[in-house]
């Protein structure tokens, strides 16, 4: 008897680790920012006088699980740079917690169901750059990190996708509007991931990535490259103002944040430190929340 429950416990403490193995491998917090872009783009994009909420429901989770598959792609194809890396190397894969097997299955699952949830409420057009979207992220991103900064470029164009896809949804079309948003998103990034770059460089150099500008060099060139992305946001954040998507409150709110965005860049400029690049790389994560937060309350 008590053979049988110490096993069934043991059993127990297996399949919860295994689960939070699962969780962990779909990057939570990763994917449910790109629902919540997605989620962002169909509201913004929505003319009707009520939401459709189900639609709305069905395509966070479908953006959820769309991204969720690319991340464990990602992982599968870099699982022995991540063995390499502090930051990497207690995921699943590297840790044997899960094996490359399930790994395929969690990334199989996950992207046929999240592009099946988006076939069934929403539209072809959103199903097919969602697919586009995955196969840019795990195929072409993942590999040109080894290459050099041309996978910056690269990566921001699926982690720009979600509002446009989201708008998409709303509206089965690509209008300036759509590429408006898309483009604020694109514009992010690239402060985005050179700060991180910035910040995890001596981490990446053990993995071979090669992820900043400037010959991969953490310089005033490559500060100065940070400061004139972030500037750019704030032309394109007042956009969807002029356009007529959001109103002028949004704006304000806009313009606030991209000029406390830039002035952190100005402050790596004249430091070029890791502290100060730190100070970006927050400075992103509460950045582009904020300004989709403004615009939807603006809009509705």
């Amino acid at each position: 008897m008590q053979y049988h429950k110490a096993h069934s416990l043991d059993n127990n403490i297996a399949f919860n680790v295994k689960l939070k193995a699962i969780w962990t491998m779909l990057k939570p917090r990763l994917s449910f920012l790109v629902a919540f872009s997605s989620a962002f783009g169909y509201v913004l994009g929505f003319s009707g006088s009520t939401i459709d909420w189900m639609v709305l429901t069905m395509l966070s989770l479908g953006g959820f699980f769309v991204s969720g598959s690319a991340v464990t792609i990602n992982q599968i194809l870099e699982v022995s740079y991540d063995k390499l890396m502090d930051r990497t190397k207690n995921r699943p894969l590297p840790t044997n917690v899960l094996s490359k097997n399930d790994a395929i299955y969690i990334a199989a699952i996950s992207g046929m169901g999240g592009l099946s949830l988006l076939y069934i409420y929403t539209n072809p057009a959103t199903v097919i750059l969602s697919l586009a979207s995955l196969i840019l992220y795990s195929f072409v991103y993942t590999p040109l990190k080894r290459v050099g900064p041309i996978a910056v470029f690269v990566g921001a164009i699926p982690g720009a996708l979600p509002p446009l896809l989201g708008w998409v949804a709303a509206t089965n079309s690509f209008g300036i509007e759509a590429w408006i948003i898309f483009g604020i998103q694109f514009i992010w990034q690239f402060p985005h991931f050179w700060a991180i770059a910035w910040v995890a460089d001596e981490d990446y150099k053990k993995a071979g990535f090669k992820l900043l500008p400037s010959g991969g060099k953490k310089d005033l060139n490559t500060a100065i490259q940070i400061m004139i992305y972030t500037l750019f946001l704030i032309p394109l954040g007042l956009l969807p103002s002029q356009f007529g998507i959001t109103g002028i409150h949004s704006a304000f709110v806009v313009t606030i944040c991209g000029v406390l965005f830039l002035s952190q860049t100005f402050y790596l400029m004249k430091e070029c430190t890791k502290e100060a690049a730190l100070k970006i790389m927050f400075g992103s994560f509460l950045y582009l929340p904020i300004v989709q937060i403004a615009y939807l309350l603006d809009k509705l």
